[in-house]
């Protein structure tokens, strides 16, 4: 009877601290089932060379400005067959951690976590289990499992559940029977409540917030 086959899961590390990046490379070529087929220092940039080297696992780091990351996140997790993402977090928050798990991160780790749990969390999301692995300080997890107060109007609330639904703002403003320039006002005030600057990252950001709740008629 043949050996059992042992799959190597393919790794690519965006971070734009080379002693960071190296480090992180070091680590995991140094285990046989795992293999760095490439690494970046900026994000945007690396969208084109992840998609070639096609890896199973993205290491991320948070520290490039957080609506580079955010657009990464939204790119590499378009469509299937993109690799899962694991953010590393330079400094944990639960507005960033909600923000990256919504968008579709598979985990959120600290980096001031150790070699063994970076190893066990790049183990969990290559083998593709179906849970979100968080490696946080028991704070930010606490915090997590609170309900967030909603910054919104009970009609932006109302107008942004519509979005997320896939209305346009004619169609929005037909159904709440409001104008189409008073359904763009919610909309512009929802932005500047959630510090976000397109439809898409305000659904984003009120799905993470436990906002959007389904029960708009």
């Amino acid at each position: 009877m043949s050996a059992p086959e042992h799959r190597t899961t393919r790794l690519f590390i965006i971070d734009d601290n080379v002693l960071f990046r190296e480090g992180m490379a070091e680590i995991c070529d140094r285990e046989p089932d795992l293999s760095v087929v490439g690494r970046a220092a900026s994000g945007l940039d690396a969208v084109a060379q992840v998609r070639r080297s096609r890896p199973d696992v993205v290491l991320l780091s948070s520290r490039t400005p957080c609506h580079d990351t955010e657009e990464v996140v939204a790119q590499l997790t378009a469509g299937p067959g993109e690799p899962r993402l694991v953010i590393l977090a330079t400094h944990e928050t639960v507005q960033t951690a909600r923000t990256f798990l919504s968008m579709g991160a598979w985990a959120y780790i600290s980096k001031n976590s150790t070699r063994e749990e970076l190893l066990t969390v790049v183990r969990t999301v290559g083998r593709g289990s179906d849970r979100a692995v968080l490696s946080v300080p028991r704070g930010v997890l606490e915090q997590l499992a609170r309900p967030v107060a909603s910054p919104l109007s009970s009609r932006e609330l109302e107008v942004i559940e519509l979005v997320a639904a896939g209305l346009s703002n004619a169609q929005i403003a037909s159904r709440l029977y409001i104008s189409e320039g008073t359904v763009k006002r919610h909309l512009s005030n929802t932005y500047l409540k959630l510090d976000v600057r397109s439809r898409t990252a305000a659904v984003n950001k009120a799905a993470v917030m436990g906002l959007l709740l389904g029960n708009v008629a």
